[in-house]
């Protein structure tokens, strides 16, 4: 493998859900050699086989979750990002049908997590923390919802959705 950053894609699936806007999320199994017990949107490492970083994130979402990629309306790419662990991930984000019929790969995820955008917008369930890698202090943000903690690059990603979509100074309504 060629050094520098590993491909990798996500996609930020957005669907309704009596009547409202929700997020999908997977909760990572504790038995994966990587990113255990967190909190992630579908995605993963780009293959060989995968065209481009688009083909990635839909091929990944399709092997963890079963949304089948004909059935994801891509709205548009959100900023590359670097993770710590060396990945360059790139979201997509895609709306999927309301009523989706998920087939979880119990063998890398433990439970599917829908949350309301509405819950993500209150200021209440978001805070920073300053942490030091490698010498350096960067910004983490985190996200709850229900017991559960979004953070990391998932909760990065999703800051910038929020605020591409909603401003970075949202009103809960």
């Amino acid at each position: 493998m060629a050094p520098g950053p590993v491909p990798s894609a996500v996609l930020v699936p957005v669907f309704l859900k009596n009547g409202e806007y929700h997020l999908l999320f997977t909760k990572r199994t504790e038995n994966l050699n990587h990113h255990r017990g967190e909190i992630s949107f579908p995605g993963g490492v780009r293959q060989p086989e995968d065209e481009d970083s688009l083909r990635t994130a839909l091929r990944e979402t399709r092997e963890e979750v079963g949304i089948e990629p004909d059935g994801v309306e891509i709205l548009g790419v959100l900023d590359d990002f670097y993770s710590i662990h060396g990945y360059l991930i790139t979201p997509y984000v895609g709306m999927i049908p309301a009523a989706c019929d998920y087939r979880v790969n119990s063998s890398e995820i433990e439970r599917i997590i829908e949350v309301p955008l509405r819950h993500l917008l209150n200021p209440d369930i978001f805070r920073i923390e300053d942490w030091t890698w490698k010498g350096r202090t960067h910004p983490v943000f985190f996200y709850s919802y229900r017991g559960d903690e979004i953070w990391g690059v998932t909760a990065a990603i999703l800051k910038q959705f929020l605020d591409l979509v909603f401003g970075p100074e949202k009103e809960v309504s």
